[in-house]
């Protein structure tokens, strides 16, 4: 097994990990334990960072995958590929804004920037396993 193949099974577990991470991070905040959140979310800042140059090192050793699927479920991978990529790009600059809010102390606008950010980083972050699924696992099933 070469590492093109190691890859997007460790990338989707890196996705998974990260959507864990924001998850546990959410519910440590509402429970008043800011340090717990403060490391859980720096946790998985730091998982879906290493995702990133894992999915880009994959990228460069094996290139874009096409879906071989057809019909309905090609589709729903489509939507879902779509939906996944353009708020991925889209949570960069937000999670940026979190952690720059957060380090500044300004509790409010982190509060309101995060009250987008969070949702949106775990949708990407399980979608990203979804994506790995439906490539790996569905599409050679339906194809």
């Amino acid at each position: 097994m070469n590492l093109g193949e190691i890859l997007p099974p460790v990338n989707a577990v890196l996705n998974g990990s990260s959507a864990v991470l924001v998850f546990l991070g959410w519910r440590a905040i509402r429970g008043g334990h800011r340090d717990r959140h403060r490391a859980l979310m720096l946790s998985a800042l730091g998982v879906s960072a290493v995702f990133l140059v894992s999915y880009l090192v994959r990228v460069a050793l094996t290139g874009t995958h096409r879906f071989p699927g057809t019909g309905a479920v090609r589709n729903a991978y489509l939507v879902l590929l779509g939906s996944h990529t353009i708020l991925a790009a889209a949570i960069v600059p937000l999670i940026g804004t979190a952690l720059y809010m957060a380090w500044k102390g300004r509790w409010e606008a982190h509060r309101r920037v995060a009250r987008i950010t969070l949702p949106a980083w775990l949708y990407v972050s399980v979608t990203g396993v979804l994506v790995y699924v439906m490539l790996y696992w569905v599409a050679p099933k339906v194809s």
